[in-house]
């Protein structure tokens, strides 16, 4: 399995991304994978969001991943979480125009930073059929936005992330609309060191399985 690194246009930016396609004929479904907080060093290398592509291409999923405006070769600078927004468009919309993708079965991930990103474009924009949400450190206004997204979403989180207090996590999670997951890792925290694997695999059976159901 190989990285395909390619270019796409958002406005009058480009960004760079990556595809990693399963083995065999498409179309695939596929997934946008969003990765967590640029100031803090966060790019698509990072190793959740790599080891997430690489399970969905094991189950037969296109996983598509890139670097949010200002991070290694993409163009722009940091938008606070609004104009990667757009970013997050111009990927869908990159995607869809791809032939290698059935464009009624595309979804969205995003891991901390990357998720509440990927929530808020969902909540706007009806072509991801599917959301998953890791380590999203979600405000009041995000939980109460996602009480009315009624699409299929997983939520996973690790039992001691230092960013998401779990008594409110539990609390809200009782709020979304079905048809919704979620998983609580044993000893993970919001880094995922050494807990890697077993989340991508939650993710990508997650939205493997979904698709299967579109």
């Amino acid at each position: 399995m190989n990285f395909i690194p390619t270019r796409f246009t958002c406005g009058d930016i480009t960004l760079e991304g990556e595809w990693l396609l399963p083995e065999g004929k498409g179309p695939f479904p596929g997934v946008i994978v969003c990765h967590p907080y640029p100031p803090r060093g966060g790019d698509m290398l990072n190793q959740v969001v790599t080891t997430i592509c690489q399970k969905l291409a094991e189950q037969a999923v296109a996983a598509f991943r890139f670097n949010f405006r200002g991070v290694g070769g993409s163009e722009g600078s940091f938008g606070e979480g609004i104009t990667e927004q757009e970013d997050v468009k111009a990927a869908l919309d990159f995607v869809l125009s791809s032939p290698e993708i059935n464009g009624g079965k595309v979804g969205l991930a995003g891991y901390s930073f990357g998720a509440v990103v990927a929530l808020r474009v969902a909540l706007q924009d009806e072509r991801a059929s599917l959301l998953v949400l890791v380590s999203a450190p979600l405000s009041e206004l995000d939980w109460e936005q996602l009480k009315g997204y009624g699409r299929p979403k997983l939520l996973v989180v690790g039992e001691t992330d230092q960013m998401i207090p779990l008594e409110g996590f539990r609390q809200h999670i009782k709020d979304v609309p079905h048809p919704e997951q979620y998983h609580v890792i044993p000893g993970a925290d919001h880094f995922w060191a050494g807990h890697e694997e077993e989340v991508a695999q939650k993710v990508a059976t997650f939205l493997a399985s979904g698709f299967k159901h579109l």
